[in-house]
């Protein structure tokens, strides 16, 4: 552990041979399914003719709502969360679509061709209603709603305050306002939705071959809507290209699936299509917050509150309250105050629905250190200087946070120094002032994050998602010495089966490339939670470090009784060699992992007394309290004032994410999720238009990042174990993504500043800065007009 292993995975990767769902070979008599979506963002449902399509050759079914209703139970989103209305979803619409998208029925043909074709013919009397496009829409008086169940659209809506937050406000020497906006997004997974569904009748078994991160969850949700127990479910995840949160829990096109296979006793496979994953999978991030701050002259922070109005979309497959919720239980961050209130409102509209998306509390950094900014630019203070007034110190830590959270391991103002000084914060403040800015205008930005991850059975529980924080890890030897380590996560591109590897070689003492790993079968794998909220490292590594120690102590037992000692005290192994220490010095003892391995399976009468023949080692591990890690990212922008295109001149992050499994892994981790968040800030928009029309269905309109919009990212390490995982390992895949938007926004804003603009609102494209500067302008110009 600690070693920039190259990623074992890679080697069949980049020369083509891994194996995802479209190269999985279709079974015979397989059948293909499209669905048809709606045209419209909210519609009565009235007759479906599919005559014409039935009269296409290879036409199998056309499957409806309402056909498939008998199979496939509706799910019911009611968790006892106070505030949260309860919402049902049926495998398909019933009576009204609800987005421009939602599917209405589902084509199966012999051939994909064939069921694209019939999907153009499936006639549907509709019956158009007013569509809801924005929260503004949502809360009016008199809105239409999006869901007969939940009144005025408002499905969650919670609140919190602190004793002393009045008395902070009441002392305050000034209160400061900031608003945050960030638009809706999505996940843009480099390979779309795609699987396979395979009904065994004479079995009574349905095979599942889908990327999913959380293989055994996925296979919990799909028995339990189709009526099936658990052993007759087999979930089978092949390669993914990317998750990033879209590819946790069986959306409705896989249990469509799933119910067709069952009753057309025939398998059945799909592919999403581009345009489909862009309007119809998972959206995310639509979110505006106000923030007031209750400051002292000098800038230092008495209390803060917030308002988050949240874009949740028409349907619910998680619980309204949950992603926004975790913006307001970690937005005070890095920071030390104690005072603290928020108010949280998540509003239904006729849009694709929402999801987590890697980091779902993306904004809060942003928000958070953009308060920050605020507060610097109304008392006339530095910005860095601000910060280092309101941070926690060492000596702070630990901390427990105003809505109850326990910081044991942070060092944030470590961070912030280091990234500074990389970035060469006072020479680019001196620059900002002697620079002519009639055409460019230098900006800079700050960003230190708190990323909470790992998170904890109390967490699920409070938020009403089913599941838990633990993780289940098995390691089995063989009788050769071969060692199979397993666990519930699923890999989407992280690298698993290298730091899997590391995490279980380090417990156990074995050589890694004696260890093989295997994920993604529910058949195979311990029941676990799966790849989601950067855990794979920290519950998922945790559990099999701690379960090769455990099965290490089982080894060296059986050595010590082939060594003929009395206790395996002086024994350790390493490498796959067994290691006896003698007058303080370790030395080979003649044994291999191999002979032990041999002995515990085919010996048995050599074992010690109380030692169970075999070697295989289950061990659930249920971390305590969420894991929190910490970074601050730093970067300085340049903004051409005639068009406001921006360039990002520099680009550093200093993290602590505890112990590096595998440090180019945790680099390569880096990195993406600061461009996601990056790409996120400057270009990505799942824009509607007012009637609720989708408007960004292919690359032409949501737009990404390219190689060439992304700066070199300089990165340093002020690494400290947690103490709270037995391996030191704290989650960290995430935390980039939140820099990145906070550092981004921060430097635009940081540059508008000098001419009296503000971007108020994601993305930084150059035509929205470029607005922003002209209102600046036109400001300016009224001012000297009215003297």
């Amino acid at each position: 552990m600690g070693q920039p292993l190259r990623r074992r995975e890679d080697g069949r990767l980049i020369v083509g041979e891994g194996v995802f769902a479209d190269d999985i070979p279709s079974p015979p008599n397989c059948l293909h399914a499209v669905f048809v979506r709606s045209p419209y963002a909210h519609a009565r449902i009235g007759a479906i003719d599919s005559a014409a399509a039935f009269a296409l050759p290879g036409v199998a079914a056309v499957l409806t709502g309402h056909d498939l209703a008998a199979h496939v139970s509706t799910q019911r989103m009611a968790p006892a969360v106070d505030g949260l209305q309860p919402m049902d979803m049926p495998v398909l619409p019933l009576d009204a679509v609800r987005f421009v998208g939602d599917p209405v029925a589902i084509i199966l043909a012999e051939t994909s061709l064939a069921a694209t074709d019939a999907a153009e013919l499936v006639d549907i009397a509709w019956e158009v209603l007013p569509a809801i496009s924005s929260v503004d829409a949502a809360s009016a008086p008199q809105a239409i709603l999006v869901d007969p169940m939940v009144p005025g659209n408002r499905v969650s809506f919670q609140s919190f305050a602190t004793p002393g937050l009045e008395a902070a406000f009441a002392r305050a020497d000034r209160v400061v306002e900031a608003r945050f906006g960030q638009q809706r997004q999505t996940h843009v997974p480099m390979e779309p939705r795609s699987g396979l569904a395979i009904w065994d009748n004479g079995r009574q078994h349905l095979t599942m071959q889908f990327g999913t991160q959380a293989p055994h969850p996925y296979r919990t949700a799909v028995a339990a809507r189709l009526g099936l127990k658990e052993w007759q479910v087999t979930v089978d995840s092949p390669e993914m290209g990317g998750g990033f949160g879209q590819k946790i829990i069986p959306l409705r096109e896989d249990l469509c699936l799933a119910a067709a296979a069952r009753l057309l006793r025939r398998p059945v496979r799909w592919r999403e299509t581009r345009g489909e994953n862009l309007t119809a999978g998972l959206q995310a991030r639509e979110e505006m917050v106000t923030t007031q701050a209750a400051v002292t002259t000098d800038g230092r922070i008495l209390g803060l509150t917030c308002a988050i109005d949240a874009d949740f979309g028409a349907w619910s497959f998680f619980p309204a309250n949950y992603m926004a919720r975790v913006i307001a239980m970690i937005l005070p961050g890095p920071y030390r105050f104690k005072e603290y209130g928020y108010n949280v409102a998540v509003w239904l509209t006729n849009k694709c629905p929402s999801g987590p998306m890697r980091a779902p509390m993306a904004i809060t950094s942003w928000v958070m250190d953009g308060t920050m900014d605020a507060i610097a630019q109304a008392l006339g203070l530095d910005a860095l200087e601000v910060r280092r007034r309101n941070s926690l110190t060492p000596d702070d830590i630990p901390w427990i946070t105003a809505t109850g959270e326990r910081y044991d391991s942070l060092t944030p103002l470590a961070t912030l120094e280091a990234a500074a000084k990389q970035l060469g914060y006072a020479a680019l403040r001196l620059e900002q002032v002697d620079r002519d800015s009639s055409e460019r205008l230098l900006g800079i930005g700050l960003c230190t994050v708190v990323e909470s991850n790992t998170y904890s059975s109390a967490f699920y529980r409070d938020a009403g998602i089913p599941g838990s924080g633990h993780e289940t890890a098995s390691i089995r030897i063989e009788p050769s010495g071969a060692i199979i380590a397993s666990c519930g996560l699923m890999s989407s591109g992280q690298g698993y089966e290298t730091t899997l590897a590391q995490t279980a070689a380090a417990g156990l003492g074995a050589a890694v490339g004696d260890i093989q790993v295997q994920i993604g079968n529910s058949d195979t794998a311990p029941y676990g939670m799966g790849s989601r909220g950067a855990r794979g490292a920290s519950a998922g590594g945790g559990a099999l470090y701690m379960a090769g120690l455990k099965l290490k102590a089982k080894l060296l037992a059986i050595a010590a009784a082939m060594l003929d000692l009395n206790s395996p005290d002086s024994l350790d192994m390493r490498e796959g060699l067994i290691l006896r220490q003698v007058a303080g010095v370790w030395q080979e003892s003649g044994l291999s992992l191999e002979q032990v391995a041999r002995t515990a399976h085919l010996d048995p009468l050599r074992l010690p007394p109380g030692i169970e023949p075999g070697l295989h080692q289950i061990l659930a591990y249920d971390p305590a309290a969420t894991t929190y890690t910490n970074s601050t990212h730093a970067c300085a922008v340049e903004i051409d004032r005639a068009t406001g295109a921006i360039r990002i001149l520099r680009y550093v992050a200093a993290e602590d994410c505890g112990t590096r499994i595998n440090p180019m892994i945790v680099e390569g981790q880096t990195h993406g999720a600061t461009a996601m968040g990056l790409s996120g800030a400057l270009l990505e928009h799942a824009a509607y238009g007012a009637d609720g029309q989708a408007l960004a269905g292919s690359f032409m309109d949501y737009a990404i990042a390219r190689a060439d919009d992304l700066p070199a990212f300089e990165l340093l390490h002020h690494d400290r174990p947690s103490p709270s995982n037995p391996a030191g390992i704290k989650g960290m895949s995430e935390g980039g993504t939140m820099g990145g938007i906070g550092a981004l926004l921060n430097a635009v804003n940081d540059a508008l500043a000098q001419v009296g603009a503000r971007l108020d609102a994601q993305p930084a494209t150059p035509a929205r800065i470029w607005a922003a500067l002209r209102q600046a302008q036109s400001a300016e110009e009224g001012t000297v007009l009215r003297r």
